[in-house]
Order: C-alpha cells, then structure tokens, then sequence
C-alpha cells in the first residue's frame, strides 16, 4: 500500500535577505503567532495594480502555503499576478524595503512597487 504526500509548491519565493527581515520585523512588532504573511495585489499605483505585503489574519478564500518556516497567505484570484514572483530585501544606500521580482509584470513603474498585467 502507497502513501501518496501532496507537496504544494509555494507560487512566490522569498530570499534569505526577505526572510530575515520579514523574522525581524515579527519579533519587532510582537506580530501575533497565528498570522501569516499577506502577499497579494490591489488596484491602484501608478502602472494599474500594486503589491499588498503585511502581516494578517487568514480570511475565508485565502491559500496557505510556507516558505520555509514563513506561512504566507494569498487569495487565490491574485496567484495569475504573483505566480514565480521574488520578494527580496534591499538594503542599499539609494533604496531601503521590499523588492519585487515579478515574472508577470508586462510594465513596471520607477518606484517598484506597481505593476500592469
């Protein structure tokens, strides 16, 4: 008899530099333990959409997923715009955040932070 395990591969990435960030500004902040990270879109931003990046609650629709120990949340109508996306740190002496590598986005702005489809 054969177990079959489902691994769900995680539609974003995050690298070391996000991850430790992203630890940091948890423990900074006292971020509850049962939040995950929220990663999605919203219209808006000088190229049509942007990226929504925030600690909060799991709601009604959301896929859960994890990026190393990271629980990441999204909706699901947003994985079309985010599929193999980066989210990496910078911390540079011209820009300080997120950054976001997206395979999806036909137009980016200057600032980094919207995008069209």
């Amino acid at each position: 008899m054969s177990h079959t395990v489902e691994v769900v591969v995680p539609p974003i990435t995050l690298t070391q530099g996000a991850r430790n960030e992203l630890r940091r500004i948890r423990a900074e902040q006292h971020v509850p333990e049962e939040y995950g990270l929220r990663v999605g879109v919203k219209g808006g931003g000088c190229s049509g959409f942007s990226y929504v990046l925030g600690f909060d609650e799991a709601k009604e629709g959301d896929e859960v997923f994890y990026v190393d120990d990271i629980k990441v949340l999204m909706q699901k109508s947003h994985a079309l715009y985010l599929l193999g996306m980066e989210i990496d740190w910078v911390d540079g002496l011209n820009n300080r955040g997120f950054s976001f590598q997206n395979p999806n986005a036909k137009e980016t702005c200057g600032c980094g932070t919207s995008f069209s489809a």
